[in-house]
């Protein structure tokens, strides 16, 4: 087959292994899983097949017109270069991951058919946005993973939380697509097509005339979808929906879509220093805002949720200043041990009976007991803390290469300005990074109080994919340089400078974290932790979705005295603990002005609107009475009516002749 025919299998599978789980979900179940799995790991083999034939050369472009539109003509395009190529392997094999991983945790869910086809149409959609090179095309697979977030996101429907959370995303993620959309036709109209090899054709020779207006629109899509401030509020509540969608979205799909198009279209904000400016203000406060934020959250996916939003603000800062490659590269790297981590964090919830940090601090024996999750999870957080040689160090360090490139004038893609910005808020980010991500160890790992209930062991499904993640968490950075061709040439090694300085704040982070909780620890006696053990779902044969989803229920745990967190942020924990008030800044701002609104249509509607139709009907209807009281079918009354109608006619005809002739 050729490269272009392997190309388009690639996103085609996973969607028909979606239709047909659909369809023979209810009539033959025994076939779902292997139509979950299959597909996928047909399309990620598939994907790093058309990576080596790509090989990091000349992009591989083919297009097909799908009807002529009278104006500009919509394609169907694919337009794969290096960064296409490897996303995709990214894309396909954490969708792998997380469906092979699913079939264990979600082994006993009703709902498992549909689950399961909805994370094969997200990983088809996903997929055709990193593949497509019409941008009318792109946006298809944008908006399907919009919807199929919604329905995975509320998968426990029955929990408040569930719902709510789907809702939000949805909500917020379209209201930064309204303006992405008309940014998109702007864009066209500029260029005059929507491929996107002629949209950068255009940027080369200087044809757009409103690149900043058109930047800034495509942005706020970018910062709904990849959740930067000001959009990002809808991810942490999110996590209300099973674990292996959180991973999905947070690794492979859905956030790295964002990142993924601005990289492909970076030229385009490029041509505007207003543009790349905001984005490096977007993600700075995205960066530190949401390592402060996660410093101060109790429960374990937050935690993640919140260093996710960080970890895209390096990325959002890498194309700040004008460099995608470390961008991409550090989408792959995260991508391999944020899906870890959550994958990870499903068997520590399914073994401690709970998603709260809070109560696993008072827990002890999870080390032991789920000993693939305790080694992994490490591995993942160290790179996720970028220490060397883990993979997060390698692609951490080159966006601050960029950044102090671009500050110090080597490179002019972007003002210095924005690259000064994001070299202060990276460096302060890896001091917080390391910081909350020691404390989720400590407070997971080295509880102690009393034992966790006994769920069961995991089943291999769930702790295989943790390793097969755990090789590219470490060993991706090592590799990197032999990729060098993917990454436009782009030297993406650390210097001396950024190392010592992020890596020497990584550590100072870890010893301070470190010292805190064993000062905090020793003033509290570990009867103190024992006499108020956590709460749990008593299901010791449950499936890890079904204590998650009852975990949802619980109360919220008493705090912890010997958490490092509090003690770190001062008065700042409890804004940071609430996300800095956003959510509650946008419900005065936005939600009740809507609803104040809505209120007042509907009283316009049913006091004005309704009084009038009702009027309307009334006198109709009195009329009608009116007309049937005069049938009484009697024939001299109707006589006697028509004679005094009679009458009256005359006596008017002879008063208006009178007043005629007078006058």
């Amino acid at each position: 087959m050729t490269t272009t025919t392997l190309a388009v299998l690639v996103p085609l599978l996973p969607f028909l292994g979606s239709v047909a789980g659909l369809l023979l979900g209810r009539t033959a179940p025994g076939y779902v899983r292997p139509l979950a799995v299959l597909p996928t790991v047909a399309a990620a083999v598939l994907a790093v097949v058309v990576a080596v034939r790509q090989g990091g050369g000349k992009a591989i472009d083919a297009s097909t017109q799908l009807t002529p539109t009278g104006s500009v003509p919509i394609d169907l395009a694919l337009h794969i270069d290096g960064f296409a190529a490897l996303v995709a392997v990214l894309v396909g094999v954490v969708a792998t991951c997380v469906q092979i991983y699913s079939t264990g945790y979600l082994r006993e869910d009703p709902r498992y058919p549909s689950y399961a086809a909805l994370v094969s149409l997200f990983t088809s959609a996903m997929l055709l946005v990193v593949y497509s090179g019409d941008l009318m095309v792109l946006l298809v697979g944008w908006e399907i993973m919009g919807i199929c977030s919604y329905f995975l996101v509320g998968h426990y429907w029955e929990t408040p939380e569930a719902r709510a959370a789907s809702l939000k995303a949805f909500l917020v993620t379209k209201l930064g697509d309204v303006p992405f959309l008309i940014g998109l036709f702007a864009l066209a109209t500029d260029a005059g097509t929507f491929r996107i090899t002629g949209v950068l054709g255009a940027v080369a020779r200087g044809e757009l005339d409103h690149p900043t207006v058109i930047a800034l629109l495509l942005l706020a899509g970018v910062a709904g979808k990849s959740a930067q401030f000001p959009l990002h509020t809808w991810l942490p509540d999110a996590m209300a929906g099973p674990t292996p969608v959180s991973a999905l979205i947070h690794a492979a799909t859905m956030v790295a879509a964002g990142i993924y198009f601005t990289a492909r279209l970076l030229p385009v904000f490029a041509a505007s220093a207003a543009a790349m400016t905001v984005l490096a203000v977007m993600a700075a406060i995205t960066m530190v805002g949401s390592a402060l934020a996660a410093l101060a959250q109790d429960d374990i996916k937050r935690v993640l949720a919140y260093s996710t939003i960080g970890q895209l603000g390096y990325m959002a800062g890498a194309l700040a200043v004008g460099d995608r490659g470390s961008a991409v590269f550090h989408l792959l790297s995260h991508g391999a041990f944020k899906a870890l981590l959550f994958l990870a964090a499903g068997t520590v919830i399914h073994a401690a009976g709970t998603n709260s940090l809070t109560a696993m601090s008072r827990m002890s024996g999870l080390a032991k007991r789920i000993p693939d999750a305790y080694w992994t999870m490490t591995v993942a957080l160290l790179a996720l803390a970028a220490i060397p040689p883990f993979a997060g160090f390698f692609s951490k360090e080159a966006v601050l290469v960029a950044a102090e490139h671009t500050a110090l004038g080597d490179r002019t893609v972007a003002p210095a300005g924005a690259g000064w910005t994001v070299l202060v808020a990276g460096l302060l980010t890896a001091f917080l990074t390391a910081a909350y991500a020691l404390r989720l160890w400590l407070r997971t790992f080295r509880g102690r109080g009393a034992e966790a209930p006994d769920h069961g062991r995991q089943p291999i499904a769930m702790t295989s994919v943790l390793w097969v993640l755990a090789i590219p968490s470490l060993g991706f950075g090592l590799t990197v340089t032999y990729l060098d061709d993917w990454f436009d040439g782009n030297a993406l090694t650390p210097t001396v400078t950024t190392a010592v300085l992020g890596t020497g704040l990584a550590a100072a982070g870890a010893v301070i974290t470190y010292a805190v909780w064993r000062t905090l620890a020793a003033r509290t006696p570990v009867t103190a932790a024992a006499q108020a053990p956590a709460p749990h779902v008593a299901h010791p044969d449950a499936d890890a979705g079904l204590v998650e989803a009852e975990a949802l229920h619980l109360p919220h745990p008493a705090e912890d005295p010997a958490d490092p967190g509090r003690a770190l942020l001062g008065p700042l924990h409890g804004p940071a603990a609430d996300g800095f008030h956003l959510d509650a800044v946008y419900r005065t701002a936005f939600v009740r002005p809507v609803l104040a609104a809505a209120s007042l249509v509907r009283f316009l509607d049913r006091e004005v609107v309704d009084t009038y139709v009702r009027a309307a009907g009334t006198s109709a209807k009195g009329l009608g009475w009116l007309v049937r009281r005069a049938q009484t079918g009697n024939v001299q009354t109707y006589l006697s009516a028509l004679l005094a109608g009679s009458v009256v006619l005359a006596i008017v005809a002879v008063a208006l002749a009178n007043a005629a002739a007078g006058a």
